[in-house]
C-alpha cells in the first residue's frame, strides 16, 4: 500500500511540495553523474544522487543541527543541578514541596540559558523534511509498475530505469522478501551497518559527552537501555523497504555519526570526559605554541599572576576597601 493512502497518508500529501523537489534533486543529481562517466552505470549513478541529496539537505539544516546540539550540551550540563533537587524532594508529593521543586528547577533554567524545547524544537522541523525523503523513495516501485501516477521528475520511464538500476547484485527497487539469496546478503549488510552506526553514535554521545555526575541513576540506565533498543527496530523495518531507502537511511546514520564525533570533539558537554579530553588537547596545543613563539608556559604565566596578586594584597591591605559616597551639589 502506497504511504499515502494509509490512515496517515495526509502528511505526505501536505508534503508533496516539497516530495516533488527531491525528486527534481535527484534527477539533477543523476544528470550530472550520467554526464561525466557513468552513463553505463546507472545503478551506481543513482546510488550516488540518493546519497548526494542526503548530504543535501543535511547541509541545509545544519543550523537547526548546531541549534539542536547547544541546547542538548546546556540540558546535560545541568542535570547534576537538576538531579540534586529531585533527590532534595524525592517522595515528597504536597503540594508545597512539588511547587517549591519546580520552583527551583526554572530558576536552574533561567540562571543557565537552558530551555527545555530547545533540542525538541529543531528535531521537529527537521521530521518533515526526511519524511518526504523517504516518502519520495518509496513511491518509486508504485510509479514504475503504474499503481500511481508520475510525482514530479519521477514519471513512469525515470522510475522504472530507478527501480530496475543494480548496483552490487541487487535492484534499487528490492527488498529482502523479493531478493535472490545473493541480494538479501546485501540487504542484510546494509541493515547491519544501519544498526551499528545508529548504536555507536547513541552509546558513545551517552559515554564520551555526558556530564561524569550524571552517570548515574535510572535516567543514565535508561538512555543506555535506548541506545540498544532502538538499533533492533532496524531489523525489522529495514527487510520491510525498497533497497534505495536503505541507501538513504545507512547514509543519514553515517552523517549522523560523523557529526557526533565532530561535537564530542570540538563542543563537548562542560564535565564530560570528552570536555576532559578536549581540556588536555588544548593545553598541550598551547604549550606547544608558546614553545614556538618563545612564550612563558602556561604554569610561568599563572605564578606570575599569583605574584602580582600577592604584591598588590601587600600594597592594598587584605581588607577591602568601602565604596566612598560621592558628594551631592
Amino acid at each position: 500500500m502506497a504511504l499515502d493512502q494509509g490512515f496517515f497518508g495526509w502528511i505526505y500529501k501536505i508534503l508533496r511540495p516539497l516530495e516533488i523537489a527531491m525528486t527534481y534533486i535527484i534527477k539533477f543529481f543523476h544528470d550530472i553523474l550520467t554526464n561525466i562517466g557513468l552513463r553505463g552505470q546507472q545503478g551506481i549513478a543513482w546510488v550516488i544522487s540518493v546519497m548526494l541529496l542526503v548530504v543535501l539537505v543535511r547541509l541545509l539544516i545544519l543550523p537547526l543541527f548546531i541549534k539542536q546540539m547547544v541546547s542538548m550540551r546546556n540540558m546535560q550540563a545541568v542535570q547534576p543541578q537538576l538531579q540534586k533537587i529531585q533527590n532534595k524532594y524525592k517522595g515528597k508529593t504536597d503540594p508545597a514541596s512539588r511547587e517549591a521543586m519546580s520552583r527551583e528547577t526554572m530558576k536552574i533554567y533561567q540562571d543557565n540559558h537552558v530551555n527545555p524545547a530547545g533540542s525538541c524544537i529543531p528535531a521537529l522541523i527537521q521530521s518533515p523534511v526526511f519524511m518526504a525523503m523517504f516518502y519520495t523513495l518509496s513511491m518509486v516501485t508504485y510509479i514504475s509498475n503504474g499503481a500511481r501516477g508520475p510525482l514530479g521528475a519521477f514519471d513512469k520511464a525515470v522510475s522504472t530505469e530507478f527501480a530496475q538500476a543494480r548496483v552490487f547484485n541487487i535492484t534499487l527497487s528490492s527488498m529482502f522478501t523479493t531478493a535472490n539469496p545473493g541480494g538479501k546478503i546485501t540487504i542484510g549488510i546494509f541493515v547491519a551497518l544501519m544498526c551499528f552506526t545508529m548504536f555507536y553514535s547513541q552509546w558513545h554521545n551517552t559515554r564520551r559527552n555526558m556530564p561524569r555526575a550524571s552517570m548515574q541513576g535510572r535516567s543514565y540506565r535508561t538512555q543506555m537501555m535506548m541506545s540498544f533498543i532502538f538499533p533492533v527496530m532496524y531489523i525489522f523495518s529495514g527487510i520491510a523497504f525498497p533497497f534505495a531507502v536503505l541507501v538513504y537511511w545507512l547514509t543519514n546514520n553515517i552523517w549522523t555519526l560523523g557529526q557526533t564525533f565532530w561535537q564530542t570533539y570540538n563542543m563537548p558537554t562542560p564535565g564530560s570526559p570528552a570536555a576532559e579530553a578536549k581540556e588536555k588537547r588544548d593545553y598541550k596545543r598551547e604549550t606547544a605554541r608558546r614553545k614556538r613563539a618563545g612564550e612563558i608556559s602556561i604554569e610561568e604565566e599563572a605564578l606570575l599572576k599569583a605574584k602580582e596578586e600577592e604584591e598588590r594584597l601587600k600594597s592594598e591591605g587584605h581588607q577591602r576597601k568601602q565604596p566612598v559616597r560621592k558628594k551631592r551639589k
